[in-house]
């Protein structure tokens, strides 16, 4: 009695869990004739793939370009893997591959199809597979010069700024004026200019071809409207500002840099830059040393009264970029002659203080 209680209660149980297979099957096959019948159904595997696809089909392909540097792979043959150097011309050339091939205008990809088409058309390899990067690109690149501690061409990698390539240059020199000058490439005109025409309301829109940046604005306020960006191929070009230099008898000689343009600088400025005379200074035999190449040896003299001046019973005197203000000491009344040639001899190893 116990066995046969036993079988009919096990029994609706059986037949439940044999009933969920047979809907679970079921279920799975009408999913399966679904997406048979969908081709466009998303899977997990087709929806990565879609997302890539759309990922390849926005971003631009890069354009090999004249004087670019490509890595070449050709799979099992070493003799043709290295890196080739596009020509002046726009194109390469391969050993054992007959002629010249044209690289420039063409993408990775599409040069990798062109260098396995010349291969086996030449016979060489039957079925290849060949891999082209791009190592280095002038295009791909920035050159910073002028008053900047390090002036170089900097490769470019994503969205770039005035003050990125200068950070890159390790700042600017000591003899660093307030601006800088961005010369536009082709890359740049391109897209300003299609940025342009997007937001203007019609017409052919213009690209400057240079563009000033107010280095001293930049830095002091941080205004992101003057940190322009920076595209491949431009050429930043950071202004030297004229230098004076005071000598002799000063308590801080050294070169002083004209940093603002609209400021002209004087005999009292200099001197007020430099912390005033020493107490053996000789203030009437001061002079300005400056360059005329029609004087003779090319620099001329310009005697400064400095105790007139100080008690403005004369004018202040202009100074022009690269003047030198030299003004001797008593201790070496002998020797005033001497000591202003050595000062010309000299500017080159002063200390440029900033302000």
């Amino acid at each position: 009695m116990g066995c046969e209680e036993e079988d009919r209660r096990s029994a609706p149980r059986s037949y439940a869990l044999m009933l969920g297979v047979v809907m679970f099957g079921v279920f799975g096959l009408l999913r399966a004739q679904q997406t048979a019948a969908d081709p466009a159904a998303p899977t997990p595997a087709s929806s990565s793939v879609a997302t890539a696809s759309a990922l390849r089909t926005d971003a631009p392909e890069y354009v090999i370009a004249r004087d670019d540097l490509l890595d070449v792979y050709v799979l099992d043959v070493p003799e043709l893997s290295r890196e080739y150097r596009v020509s002046p011309s726009g194109s390469m050339t391969l050993p054992l591959v007959p002629g010249p091939l044209m690289a420039a205008g063409l993408t990775p990809g599409q040069l990798s199809a062109a260098i396995g088409e010349r291969l086996r058309t030449a016979g060489l390899v039957s079925n290849p597979q060949v891999v082209v990067t791009v190592k280095a690109s002038r295009l791909h690149s920035v050159a910073v010069a002028g008053a900047v501690k390090k002036p170089q061409i900097y490769p470019v990698l994503g969205r770039t700024t005035v003050l990125d390539v200068v950070s890159q240059a390790e700042g600017l020199a000591d003899d660093a004026g307030n601006t800088a000058v961005i010369t536009r490439g082709e890359v740049a005109a391109r897209s300003l200019r299609l940025e342009t025409a997007e937001n203007s309301s019609g017409g052919q829109a213009s690209v400057p071809a240079t563009v000033t940046v107010d280095l001293k604005r930049l830095l002091e306020t941080g205004d992101p409207s003057l940190n322009l960006d920076v595209y491949p191929g431009d050429r930043v070009t950071v202004q030297r500002a004229g230098i004076v230099y005071v000598l002799g008898a000063v308590n801080r000689a050294g070169g002083f840099p004209l940093t603002d343009d609209a400021e002209e600088m004087t005999v009292l400025k200099a001197i007020a830059l430099a912390q005033d005379l020493k107490s053996t200074a000789i203030r009437r035999r001061a002079a300005i040393i400056r360059k005329n190449p029609q004087a003779s040896g090319g620099r001329e003299e310009i005697p400064v009264d400095l105790k007139k001046v100080l008690a403005g019973r004369a004018p202040d005197y202009p100074m022009q970029p690269n003047d030198i203000l030299f003004v001797p000491d008593s201790t070496g009344k002998k020797a005033l002659r001497r000591a202003a040639e050595a000062a010309i001899q000299i500017t080159a190893g002063v200390i440029i203080w900033r302000r």
